[in-house]
C-alpha cells in the first residue's frame, strides 16, 4: 500500500508584466501554494492553488506546521479519512481562506498520486462523462489604462475568430452607461451567436445599485452575471437573481459544501462556479458538484482549467471550463510544464496518467523555494 513519505511546499510569487484591474482592485504579483506529495515506492503527485496578491507565506505555513503531519505515513487510497483529518486538524486556524487552500492543494495531490498509480487520466479515474474534450469559455475582458470599448470588443472577437463560442469580460468598475458601452462593444463584436459572460467581481453593496447596472445589460443578453455581491451575503444574490431573467453565478471563493448548501437552498444562483482548488480540493468539489446536480444546477469552475477540465469531464452537470489562452492573468501558466490545447472552444484533456503535468522548475525556482517536510 503506497504511503505518504514526503511533502514538499513552495510560495511562489509571479509578477503580472502588465498591472491589471478588476472592478475594485488591481492586481501586480500573484502568489500560488505549490505542493508535490511523494510516496514511499516513488509516485508523485502535484496540488496548487491561487492565494492571492501577497502573503504565500500563510500557505507554506499551513502545509508545514499544521497539514503535513497529519498525512505522512498514510496512505493514499484513504482519501475521504485524509480529508476529514486534515479538515478536523484545521478547526481553530481556519475552515476558510488559506488554510483550506492548503488543504484542497493536498487533496488535489493525493487524487493526482493514486490516478498516477492506476496509470489513468484523471477524468477517467473519476468516471468520465467526456473522454477527449470539455467545453470551454475565453475568459479576458480585464481593465488596463487605455483599454477602449472598442479594443474590448476586439479582444472579445480574437476569441471568437480562435473557435471559442463564449467569452467573459469583466464589469462593475466604472458607471452603468460605461459598462453599458463595455458589453454592447463587445456583443457587436461577437454576435448574437457567441454567449457573452459578465464578472463583477465583487462590484456591488446593494440590490439597487445592481439593478441600475442589470436592466442597462439585459437587452444584449449575457450567459451570466457573475459574482455581484460580496461572497458572504447570499441573501443579496437570491434577492438579484429573483429580480431578473438573468442567470446569477457565483461560489468562485466559496468555501465547503455548507457554504454552497445555503446558495442553493436559497436559490441564490443557478451556476456554481465552485473551484477545487478553494473549496476544499477535488473531495469536496465532487460533493458540492453532486448537491448542485439534485437541485438542478449547472457548475462552471472557476480558473485552473489544468485542474477543472477533468473534473468537468467527469460531472454530469458541468457545463464549461473557464480557459485562459495566453499566461498574461492566470500567469500559473508559467509554472507548469505542459500545457492543455484547445480547438473549436473545447479543451483537449490530457491523456496521460493522473493531471497530465507536472511543474517547470526552472520556472518555479526563479519564483520561490521549495521545503521538504518528512
Amino acid at each position: 500500500m503506497p504511503k505518504i513519505a514526503s511533502i514538499d511546499v513552495c510560495a511562489a510569487a509571479v509578477p503580472l508584466d502588465k498591472v491589471t484591474s478588476f472592478s475594485n482592485r488591481s492586481v501586480s504579483t500573484r502568489h500560488y501554494g505549490l505542493v508535490k506529495v511523494r510516496t514511499d515506492d516513488g509516485i508523485e503527485g502535484i496540488g496548487f492553488c491561487y492565494v492571492g496578491s501577497a502573503a504565500g507565506g500563510i500557505f507554506s505555513a499551513a502545509v508545514q506546521e499544521l497539514l503535513a503531519p497529519v498525512l505522512l505515513g498514510k496512505d493514499t487510497h484513504a482519501v475521504e479519512a485524509l480529508w476529514r483529518d486534515m479538515y478536523q486538524e484545521s478547526l481553530l486556524q481556519g475552515r476558510q481562506g488559506t488554510v483550506l487552500r492548503a488543504i484542497s492543494a493536498l487533496d488535489t495531490a493525493i487524487w493526482d498520486i493514486n490516478a498516477r498509480a492506476a496509470k489513468l487520466p484523471l477524468h477517467r479515474y473519476l468516471g468520465a462523462v467526456e473522454l477527449e474534450s470539455v467545453p470551454a469559455y475565453a475568459s479576458g475582458g480585464y481593465y488596463l489604462d487605455g483599454k477602449t470599448p472598442q479594443h474590448l470588443g476586439e479582444e472579445m472577437a480574437s476569441y471568437a475568430a480562435k473557435g471559442f463560442k463564449a467569452v467573459k469580460m469583466k464589469t462593475g468598475r466604472l458607471s452603468p452607461r460605461e459598462e453599458e458601452a463595455r458589453l454592447k462593444a463587445a456583443r457587436e463584436a461577437v454576435g448574437p451567436d457567441v454567449e457573452v459572460m459578465m464578472d463583477c467581481n465583487n462590484a456591488w453593496e446593494d440590490l439597487t445599485q445592481a439593478l441600475q447596472y442589470i436592466r442597462r445589460f439585459e437587452q444584449y443578453d449575457p450567459y451570466f452575471i457573475e459574482e455581484p455581491f460580496g461572497p458572504d451575503d447570499i441573501d443579496n444574490h437570491a434577492r438579484l437573481a429573483r429580480a431578473t431573467r438573468l442567470p446569477i453565478a457565483t461560489a468562485e471563493i466559496g468555501y465547503g459544501r455548507w457554504y454552497h448548501k445555503q446558495l442553493l437552498e436559497k436559490e441564490a444562483c443557478s451556476i456554481l462556479q465552485t473551484d477545487a482548488a478553494v473549496c476544499g480540493g477535488i473531495t469536496e468539489w465532487k460533493r458540492i458538484a453532486a448537491t448542485a446536480a439534485s437541485h438542478g444546477v449547472v457548475v462552471c469552475p472557476h480558473w485552473f482549467h489544468d485542474l477543472h477540465a477533468p473534473l468537468v469531464a467527469a460531472t454530469p452537470n458541468a457545463r464549461y471550463v473557464e480557459y485562459f489562452w495566453d499566461d498574461q492573468v492566470l500567469n500559473f501558466r508559467r509554472l507548469v510544464d505542459r500545457q492543455l490545447d484547445h480547438k473549436n472552444g473545447r479543451v483537449i484533456l490530457h491523456q496521460t496518467p493522473g493531471l497530465g503535468f507536472g511543474f517547470d522548475e526552472k520556472e518555479v525556482a526563479k519564483t520561490g523555494k521549495w521545503v521538504t517536510v518528512r
